[in-house]
């Protein structure tokens, strides 16, 4: 601060005894000051305390003005170019020029006051004449190799920064006129672009795109009298074809800035801009930047493309079209009320521009910055989209030509495409047209790939999409094409053809699967399209490929709509004829049968189709499977699939027994209860081989919910055969209480759509190395969730309380004897917590209960000493004193 206030002092001396100094004596006075100001700038942070900082600031910049104007006077452009180098340059003692343009860069920056001072100066016209010649008269003795020293670095960033903040000033630019400088650098830019400094080029376009942004009217009226826009478009006309495609985009940006930015002020420079072939030039020198490496012309081709786009809503008036809006569309559609005061299309020749390089070229990122474009204009404005279809149509030509695109455009024009429904809620009949057209020719599999995607996302979105694809006669083409596709797999079924089906192939029939799926899930009338078409047989070929079985399933499951007999026959068939090692497409045809199941009415067709015992089938087939250590084929599978299998037969058997007393009667008067617990048995974790060693005494006895926590929620240790068993007996506990079809274990598994089946890929070391992660045994949906279809009775299937009393005996291994008798007495303290209440003793006397007790577990009758005896007495007894019938007794 005190040197702040020293400086103040001496300044009010210059000022004082400045009217009587001669000239000379008065800048030298001044030059003398300006090393203690800048030196106290720089101790201070760059903060100023200087009362009179404005005069300053008027007094150098008018000083910095003379000397630029003495040492251009009457000098060739090459000297005067020179010259002024050597002026704002430091050469030895000789450097009053540039601390005088450092000087008034500091000062530039303080305040809007002390700007207006500067301005006012006459030095916005000198520094524009100076950038003249920088630019357009490159020194010779450096070849101008685009290398500058470092005091030339720093020279050139002060004068530019001075020159930016001077003319960002609306007063900046009005100085600027009165040097009749500006049109020749703007003409300058568009002529000499190849010849000027190289140095140059950045910081000039800088300064002339800041003038642009701050024109006043009587700058453009300036321009326009000059002729500058129509002189620069013919320049550029000729640089056009023999420069560089990214040099003449930067140059024509510089142009194109005038025209877009004066456009709010006078549509006067936009005007001489059309009138002299300004679009056919800026076509011209985009398509010229076809095939540019990436980067190569950026940011200058965006830019050109930005100010294209912003051009589209420069006009004098409203476009006004009135379309005829084809139905059906969405409910909530109403075109009124898409008009808005936005920002609307006006100027159709700027889009055609647009349109018409998307139209003749095939570059990526021209064609992707155009898409980009069009989706800028639609965002501004919704009724933009409809001005612009029911004028030009881009949309509908480049439908015909997308096949011709790179696979990038074409994905990035269907995203489009998608988002006039998504976005707009509105549905473009015309160019849904010429994408089925498209799907039909399939001249390019990928963008019919594509389209297709277009159209299912739209399907997804709302239920007249079925409707209008049906009657477009799209649902027609699609059966008849998955026709053709399931006859040739048919054909090569357990042959392999090289080549068949393979990339963009595979996944357009996974794709078609997914469409119908689509326009049938929810439309009855569909699918009863496609049963007439006589697409059943054809549909359930494709179950067998994992990448298309999510979306076979949904279509069989959308025909039990219409046929629960039909659907029971395919999916039971599929899992009967399935093989050992289709572990998979199993779990997917019982997923999908539970989904079914969860209707009561097709709990008839799953009986009468045999579906009870197609499912026990497939426990009869696991035989072995669980066994510790696993064999044969059954040791490459993992024994979480094995268990996840087990689970969603016995959840499809709960499933279609669930409040069907036809069914619960059906399956017990067979005797399946039986075959179950034989199937059950022979799983491989279960003991078979005859008689076994009973201990005298228990060291430790459990509860059978201990028994789930300790075999899946603690660190000790546990055999595998005793935890498949206990997981297997925690199943047909909840089938006991009617629950287990609402109980979720495993994680669902989602193969992408059109991905190939990872089995093949992987095998099953992935199962292994990623197990199936279980949810923790018990922890059911609340008992009040199921109390109202249990009612008091915790019993709703007492046949698998016998299956769970045949098992019983099995639950033994040779060398853990202990551990396999206090199991069996954790389960047979359970089945007692089960027939506590006389209801539930009253449901378990008519299930055969007693008989199965006697004859599974005759060693424990037999032997007071057994430690089942005592147990299974009290079940016994408790079941007996509820039976009526003699013979029971007995």
């Amino acid at each position: 601060t005190f040197q702040w206030e020293i400086l103040g002092r001496q300044f009010v001396e210059y000022e004082q005894m400045a009217p009587f100094l001669i000239p000379e004596e008065q800048q030298r006075r001044l030059l003398d000051f300006l090393p203690f100001f800048l030196k106290a700038w720089e101790q201070s942070a760059g903060v100023i305390v200087f009362p009179n900082i404005q005069l300053l600031a008027s007094e150098v910049s008018k000083l910095l003005t003379k000397e630029i104007k003495r040492s251009l006077n009457g000098k060739p452009a090459e000297e005067a170019r020179l010259a002024l180098e050597q002026l704002l340059q430091q050469k030895g003692e000789a450097e009053d020029g540039r601390l005088l343009l450092k000087s008034v860069y500091l000062l530039s920056q303080t305040d809007s006051r002390t700007m207006c001072n500067i301005i006012g100066s006459g030095l916005p016209a000198a520094l524009m004449q100076c950038l003249y010649l920088f630019f357009t008269f490159p020194l010779k003795k450096t070849s101008d190799d685009g290398e500058t020293s470092e005091d030339d670095a720093q020279t050139q960033e002060m004068m530019v920064k001075i020159m930016l903040n001077m003319y960002r000033e609306e007063q900046g630019v009005e100085e600027l006129l009165a040097a009749d400088k500006l049109q020749s650098l703007i003409i300058a830019t568009a002529s000499l672009w190849d010849q000027c400094s190289h140095s140059w080029k950045v910081p000039t376009g800088r300064v002339l795109r800041t003038i642009s942004k701050a024109q006043t009217k009587n700058s453009i009226v300036y321009l326009q009298a000059m002729d500058c826009i129509k002189i620069a478009i013919q320049n550029l006309f000729k640089l056009a074809d023999t420069i560089p495609a990214c040099d003449v985009c930067e140059a024509a940006s510089i142009v194109l800035c005038f025209v877009k930015d004066s456009y709010p002020v006078s549509s006067a420079l936009l005007t001489e801009f059309e009138n002299n072939d300004g679009y056919q030039l800026l076509l011209k020198i985009i398509l010229r930047c076809e095939g540019l490496q990436q980067n190569e012309g950026d940011p200058y081709l965006d830019e050109i493309l930005d100010m294209l786009t912003c051009l589209t809503t420069c006009g004098k008036t409203e476009l006004k079209v009135s379309g005829n809006i084809i139905h059906p569309q969405l409910p909530h559609f109403n075109f009124e009320q898409t008009r808005s005061s936005g920002m609307t299309v006006k100027n159709l020749q700027a889009f055609q521009v647009l349109q018409s390089i998307f139209l003749k070229s095939n570059d990526q990122h021209l064609c992707g910055r155009i898409l980009e474009a069009i989706s800028t204009i639609w965002a501004w404005d919704t009724v933009n989209f409809f001005l612009l279809e029911w004028t030009l149509q881009p949309i509908n030509q480049f439908t015909d030509i997308i096949h011709f695109k790179p696979h990038p455009v074409q994905v990035q024009f269907f995203r489009l495409v998608e988002s006039i429904v998504l976005d707009l809620s509105y549905v473009p009949h015309e160019i849904l047209k010429k994408v089925q057209c498209l799907i039909k020719e399939n001249t390019v599999t990928f963008c019919t790939l594509t389209a297709l995607r277009c159209l299912l996302s739209m399907t997804k979105k709302d239920l007249l999409f079925s409707d209008i694809f049906r009657d477009s006669g799209l649902l027609g083409l699609l059966l008849a094409l998955l026709r053709k596709q399931a006859k040739i797999l048919r054909k090569s079924a357990g042959t392999h053809q090289p080549g068949l089906e393979e990339g963009n192939e595979k996944e357009l029939n996974a794709v078609m699967l997914n469409m119908v799926a689509a326009l049938t899930v929810g439309s009855v009338r569909n699918t009863v399209v496609l049963k007439d078409y006589g697409m059943v047989p054809y549909i359930k070929i494709f179950l067998d490929d994992e990448c298309y079985r999510s979306a076979t399933l949904s279509i069989l499951e959308q025909l039990s709509v219409i046929n629960y007999e039909e659907y029971m026959s395919i999916i039971i068939g599929a899992l009967c004829s399935s093989t050992q090692g289709e572990l998979h497409l199993k779990l997917d045809l019982l997923k999908s049968l539970l989904r079914i199941l969860q209707s009561p009415k097709s709990h008839s067709a799953f009986r009468t189709c045999s579906g009870f015992n197609g499912l026990l089938s497939l426990l009869s087939d696991m035989e072995g499977a669980l066994q510790d250590p696993p064999s044969g084929l059954w040791a490459a599978v993992g024994q979480n699939c094995i268990l996840e299998l087990v689970f969603y037969t016995l959840q499809g058997i709960t499933a279609a027994l669930h409040l069907d007393p036809v069914n619960s009667n059906f399956f017990e008067r067979n005797g399946l209860f039986e075959k179950m617990a034989e199937d059950l048995g022979s799983l491989g974790c279960f003991w078979t081989q005859g008689e076994w060693q009973i201990p005298l005494s228990l060291e430790r006895t459990r509860t059978f919910g201990e028994f789930l926590d300790a075999a899946f929620c603690s660190s000790e240790p546990f055999p595998m055969w005793l935890k498949n068993c206990i997981w297997i007996l925690n199943f047909l506990d909840h089938m006991v209480k009617g629950t287990l079809h609402l109980e979720r274990y495993f994680k669902e598994r989602k193969p992408e759509m059109g991905e190939a089946s990872r089995d093949d890929q992987e095998g099953h070391q992935a199962q292994e190395e990623h197990p199936v992660a279980f949810k923790k045994p018990g922890n059911k949906l609340p008992a009040s969730a199921h109390r109202w279809e249990m009612g008091d009775c915790a019993i709703v299937h007492p046949g698998a309380v016998c299956v769970m009393v045949r098992l019983l005996p099995k639950l033994y291994k040779e060398g853990h004897s202990q551990l396999s008798q206090e199991i069996q007495c954790a389960v047979v303290d359970h089945i007692q917590s089960l027939v506590k209440s006389e209801k539930s003793r009253q449901v378990m006397c008519g299930s055969g209960l007693l008989r199965t007790i006697i004859t599974s577990c005759q060693d424990a009758f037999r032997h007071e000493s057994h430690p089942l005896h005592l147990p299974l007495t009290r079940v016994f007894e408790k079941l007996a004193s509820q039976a009526i019938d003699p013979d029971v007794l007995r």
